[in-house]
């Protein structure tokens, strides 16, 4: 059906389904920056070029646009657009992100006979997205037939890794998942984080503001940061901001107005540079039911300001290492987070220049500089250059 030519040393590609404005994407882009400024000639494969990163693209990268327009449960129409590509264009590697990417990532090498190699990351906890949508189950099952065709699995945390081999046992097959954590802090981080803020909030002697980030959408659970912000307030004077859009939002308004919250709560929709607030907020907090890692914890704390996050699976404890760098609560509990948010407000070592660093050394645990060597020994193996395995990476 399809006539491939040989793999083009040295070129990359990365697919994912669209360009909306969350974490797996932001992580994909910087990947193709490094990747772009180690000289490998970088492809940006989408599904659908639509979402809020679009005038991100990388400059170097080329962004292959699948032409999909994407409605429940139709990416799995991208299989013949991205076989047609990778005969095409015939990269020497494709590395796609997130679950239904993989699948059809998979389907679409074997369906073309492309000979290059294939690397699926993992970025979200498979088991909690199938509790959340029912409609989701037979991914497990998916998972387990067509990730062992892929030359290397890997998992954005341990703790997806686990999740992920707990629901699969992908390791009785011989599959080793392999864990890189995200490359998330590097010199535009800060960059963007020193340029000016003029929202009146943030002007001198003004409450200290509770800032949350993420997608409005059930994983980020911004309805149980907005109960416990209606209990901090109640002991400190404080305001919460919350930058993103998504679904959610008409009912988050609702429970702002039903606790009476609206003089005190803004939600921003989605923001362009987020660092420039995460730099002045009193804390960061990270409320999600669930997560693949958590980039904008990181983020916050890479400009070194105090995070509170619950315990949700996976990342964030990883991140904070179990709690050494700041308050992990449990996933829903209001009142448990509400006390560690004004703890936080209220204690002045948490805010010290010793407290600020170590949590800045801690981000740069996961700098662009130090992981980004990881992701090209995982995309650039020898023995891919080569050709000359086929199959996941097996123990």
């Amino acid at each position: 059906m399809f006539a491939c030519k040989e793999p083009v040393r040295k070129k990359v590609s990365l697919f994912w389904p669209t360009l909306a404005g969350g974490g797996v994407e932001r992580t994909g882009l910087r990947v193709a920056k490094e990747l772009v400024c180690s000289g490998y000639d970088v492809d940006i494969v989408v599904a659908s070029a639509t979402g809020e990163f679009t005038s991100e693209i990388p400059t170097g990268a080329n962004l292959v646009n699948l032409d999909l327009r994407l409605g429940g449960g139709r990416l799995l129409f991208t299989v013949f657009p991205l076989a047609r590509y990778l005969c095409k264009d015939s990269p020497a590697i494709l590395m796609s992100l997130m679950t239904e990417a993989n699948i059809v990532a998979v389907l679409a090498k074997w369906m073309s006979g492309w000979p290059g190699w294939l690397i699926v990351s993992e970025q979200s906890t498979l088991s909690v997205r199938i509790k959340q949508r029912p409609i989701k189950r037979i991914l497990p099952q998916l998972v387990r037939i067509f990730y062992p065709f892929a030359n290397r699995v890997h998992a954005v945390s341990q703790g997806v890794a686990d999740d992920l081999d707990n629901i699969t046992n992908l390791s009785c097959k011989g599959i080793k998942i392999e864990v890189i954590h995200n490359p998330i802090v590097d010199p535009e981080l800060y960059d963007r984080a020193e340029e000016p803020l003029e929202h009146p909030w943030f002007a001198t002697g003004e409450p200290p503001i509770v800032l949350g980030v993420g997608r409005l959408v059930p994983a980020k659970d911004f309805s149980t940061l907005i109960r416990a912000f209606a209990l901090v307030r109640r002991q400190v004077v404080a305001r919460l901001m919350i930058l993103g859009h998504g679904d959610e939002r008409p009912s988050l308004e609702s429970l702002v107005q039903e606790l009476e919250l609206e003089e005190d709560v803004a939600l921003l929709g989605f923001v362009e540079n987020p660092y420039k607030y995460m730099k002045r907020a009193g804390v960061f907090v990270l409320s999600s039911a669930w997560e693949g890692f958590g980039n904008v914890l990181v983020e916050a704390m890479a400009v070194g300001t105090p995070v509170v996050a619950t315990d949700c699976p996976s990342g964030p404890s990883e991140i904070l290492d179990k709690g050494r760098y700041g308050p992990i609560v449990p996933v829903g509990d209001y009142r448990a987070l509400a006390n560690a948010i004004v703890d936080v407000l209220l204690d002045n070592n948490v805010r010290s220049e010793k407290a600020r660093q170590a949590r800045i050394q801690r981000a740069m645990e996961f700098s662009v500089d130090r992981i980004i060597s990881r992701y090209q020994a995982l995309l650039f193996p020898p023995d891919a250059i080569k050709g000359e395995v086929s199959g996941a990476s097996r123990d």
